[in-house]
């Protein structure tokens, strides 16, 4: 190993990316990755860029309504009567056509000063911990302290001239507390830093949340984070029911003051995974074409009173004239699904509903199959290595933080920046493969089924799901050889 700091190993990478690929390239050949193969096969269908294909049975439900005339307002008063089934009644739902149109109205109407009344307007400011993913829950307020102003910089700017600083809403600030414990280390060959969590201590960060929302309590408006139950996403502590710590002690926080906590779900699944009752959230919006199921649509889920206003901002509420629903034009009519969406998403909440084993069975075997694939990595790495299943997200987890050890280095770790920029080898160089790729950064790897790794009844094809789980460890291989850590 020539390099002496963690700058000069990506420069290395950087160096060698058209090795690393051609040797990607032929690895893929070798282990049996056909050309039909390529390009129909992926590690995840819960990326916006290639969503899962539809099962059998949801892609029949819209086909079937397709043909029939159906008012959209009925469709989404069936929407509300399979949540409140699962749910209680005291919770509601809101169907968008994204999850992120779902943040937006969510954070929009419960977190954001009003527009109108005389005089100047107050500031608001919601809170998050400075965690991975930051940038859909974290996006919508101008971030606080300034330390964190650029933090988006470039995320996104391809996207259109003002990127992801678009979405700011108006007079609201999105004040980061980072967690105690967590890494912060600058990675990637486009250098920035690294949300490193599976050693972060979750009760010393709610102290620490805590104390920052006193500093600002004049100002606070909402808490927000995200749903997930991993180790690498930082909600590895549970208590004795399973619940993530973090997730509980935001919302008693958000009780405390009087605000609602809105949890950013996109990678999780109604019914089976993270449930808001437990959490105590007040919000949970969720990427329904994910991990769930459904075709591209949105759901936001709450608590009835605090969706009031969400249901009003979409059109859903109650005519003025007192009707009990309604299908109407308002502020955020243009996040509205259309109705083979909306059939798509009552025909996975009924899976998910009546036959949750039809979405969990695969799941089980996918663990084993990456347990099996991974233990291909190098002897040295292997106890640093922690692999675990989510039933939120439908998903294996490998997180690899820990094979870097003090002046050590591991398993190279790519920026969310570097998968931005097309410099995230772990992503571009399964592309390169001819497979999908899945979220890669910050030493942390999602890997979940859906693109040629299920029959159209939603089963299990081991063969295709052991072969790009066995491309992912050889790509890692092949980058730890050309950084000069093996």
């Amino acid at each position: 190993m020539s390099s002496k700091y963690r700058f000069q190993i990506y420069k290395e990478l950087h160096k060698n990316i058209p090795a690393i690929y051609a040797e990607a390239k032929k690895l893929a050949d070798e282990i049996g990755i056909t050309p039909e193969m390529k390009g129909r096969i992926g590690l995840t269908g819960a990326v916006s860029s290639c969503h899962a294909l539809l099962t059998r049975e949801v892609s029949k439900a819209i086909e079937d309504a397709s043909r029939r005339v159906i008012e959209n307002k009925f469709l989404v008063e069936e929407i509300r009567e399979i949540v409140k089934d699962v749910y209680g009644d005291g919770f509601d739902a809101a169907p968008t056509n994204t999850c992120e149109a779902a943040l937006w109205v969510s954070l929009d109407c419960l977190a954001s000063p009003p527009m109108q009344g005389r005089g100047d307007n107050y500031r608001a400011r919601y809170i998050a911990p400075f965690e991975r993913h930051l940038h859909h829950h974290g996006g919508y307020g101008r971030p606080f302290p300034p330390r964190y102003k650029d933090l988006f910089a470039d995320r996104g700017v391809t996207a259109g001239e003002l990127g992801f600083a678009g979405k700011r809403l108006d007079n609201t600030d999105a004040v980061f507390v980072p967690m105690e414990g967590a890494r912060y280390e600058i990675h990637g060959i486009k250098q920035h830093p690294a949300v490193l969590l599976a050693n972060y201590d979750a009760k010393k960060t709610l102290t620490r949340i805590e104390k920052t929302a006193a500093r600002h309590a004049a100002f606070v408006t909402a808490f927000s984070s995200l749903g997930y139950d991993t180790v690498g996403y930082g909600y590895g502590a549970q208590d004795a029911s399973g619940v993530p710590v973090l997730q509980t002690g935001l919302a008693k926080l958000a009780q405390d003051y009087g605000v609602p906590y809105i949890v950013d779900n996109a990678w999780g699944t109604p019914f089976i995974g993270a449930d808001p009752r437990k959490i105590g959230a007040d919000v949970m919006a969720y990427s329904m074409d994910k991990s769930s199921g459904a075709p591209t649509v949105g759901l936001i889920i709450g608590r009835e009173d605090v969706m009031v206003p969400i249901r009003r901002a979409l059109g859903y509420h109650s005519d003025r004239s007192g009707t009990g629903f309604s299908y109407g034009k308002a502020a955020y009519v243009t996040n509205d699904p259309g109705k083979e969406a909306l059939v798509g998403l009552i025909a996975a909440l009924k899976i998910l509903r009546d036959k949750p084993q039809v979405m969990t069975r695969p799941l089980d075997k996918l663990l084993t199959i990456v347990k099996d694939e991974f233990r291909g990595l190098p002897r040295q790495f292997h106890k640093d290595l922690i692999i675990s299943k989510s039933v939120n997200s439908l998903a294996v987890e490998i997180n690899y933080e820990n094979t870097w050890k003090d002046s050590q280095p591991g398993i190279p770790i790519f920026s969310i920046e570097d998968m931005y920029a097309g410099t995230n080898i772990f992503q571009a160089g399964m592309a390169q493969m001819g497979i999908i790729p899945t979220i890669a950064y910050d030493a942390n790897i999602f890997i979940s089924l859906g693109l040629g790794t299920l029959d159209a009844d939603g089963n299990l094809l081991e063969k295709e799901t052991r072969l790009i789980v066995k491309a992912m460890v050889g790509l890692m291989n092949i980058t730890c050889k050309y950084a000069g850590i093996i």
